[in-house]
């Protein structure tokens, strides 16, 4: 279990990335959802020990994280959002690297281990070319062989899929399901199907504050009854959200499909929609910058 508790932190800027971060994250697949500049780089980075917090406190398991980084970096596994290497090292010889740097010595049991990635991320025939050459898809899963490096209790994520094909998208998916059962993995990320997909757990992250968090499925079902959809004009749009809470609108075909949240029917010709991880994600956000917007 990961233990997070009043977190805070300000950038020499003034910006004020983390403000009062508390969360619990259980073993398994947990979804940190925000936008962009949410804050959720910000909060991996302090996990992973790369910036210290002005204030608050980590704890995993007997762990005091920021007392202690070098007891938890021993344990973690990290893929951030950009990751360099080497440009003419090839995977397999890139992931032997990393593991002498992780304390494994051993050169048979470094070998078995280099393989054994390899295999999992389904790049062995892929091994001998330069990790600079790979496409998106290869890259992220070469980034998940080097986090797993030493066994670890604590896996990051950060923004994992972002860019990735439909078909990389779905190997990275299973690959993070397989290995999610039996310790803890922050996916952090701005693509809600990715938390839907993959995560019995999660947070929404905005203004660097979390605003909800809780099962995809309980959240899901605090909507029911609440979201109402229909396909409008789209240069009546702007009169519509005057009138109601607009959570989405999607484009089609010179038309917009809109949903707005209203505890009733709003007539107009709404429709009930059958609510889902979107609906909760841009409600939950929008209705976190208007009460900012009406805070300033």
């Amino acid at each position: 279990m990961l233990e997070i508790n009043g977190l805070t932190k300000t950038y020499g800027n003034g910006v004020r990335a983390l403000d009062g971060v508390s969360l619990s994250v259980p073993k398994g697949m947990f979804g940190l959802l925000g936008p962009n500049g949410a804050g959720k780089s910000s909060l991996m980075r302090t996990i992973a020990t790369l910036q210290t917090a002005d204030e608050g406190s980590i704890q995993f398991g007997e762990m005091d994280v920021l007392k202690e980084p070098q007891a938890l970096r021993a344990t973690l596994g990290y893929l951030p959002q950009d990751f360099g290497v080497y440009p003419r090292m090839s995977a397999r010889a890139m992931l032997d690297h990393l593991a002498v740097l992780k304390g494994i010595s051993n050169g048979k049991e470094r070998k078995h281990l280099v393989e054994t990635l390899l295999e999992q991320t389904n790049l062995t025939q892929h091994a001998k070319k330069s990790v600079a050459s790979y496409s998106g898809g290869m890259r992220q899963r070469f980034g998940i062989a080097q986090a797993l490096i030493g066994d670890p209790q604590l896996i990051i994520v950060d923004e994992p899929t972002a860019g990735l094909d439909p078909e990389e998208r779905n190997r990275f998916h299973n690959l993070l399901s397989e290995i999610g059962e039996n310790v803890v993995i922050i996916l952090s990320t701005h693509i809600v199907e990715d938390v839907a997909d993959l995560c019995p757990n999660m947070a929404i992250m905005n203004r660097g504050q979390i605003v909800k968090k809780g099962s995809p499925d309980s959240l899901v079902r605090e909507l029911d009854g609440k979201v109402w959809g229909k396909t409008i004009a789209k240069a009546d749009l702007a009169a519509l959200r005057e009138r109601y809470t607009v959570i989405s609108e999607r484009l089609t075909m010179g038309q917009v499909r809109v949903h707005v949240l209203s505890d009733d029917n709003p007539g107009e010709g709404f429709e009930p929609v059958t609510a889902d991880l979107e609906d909760v994600y841009f409600s939950t956000i929008r209705g976190n910058n208007a009460e900012a917007a009406q805070a300033a």
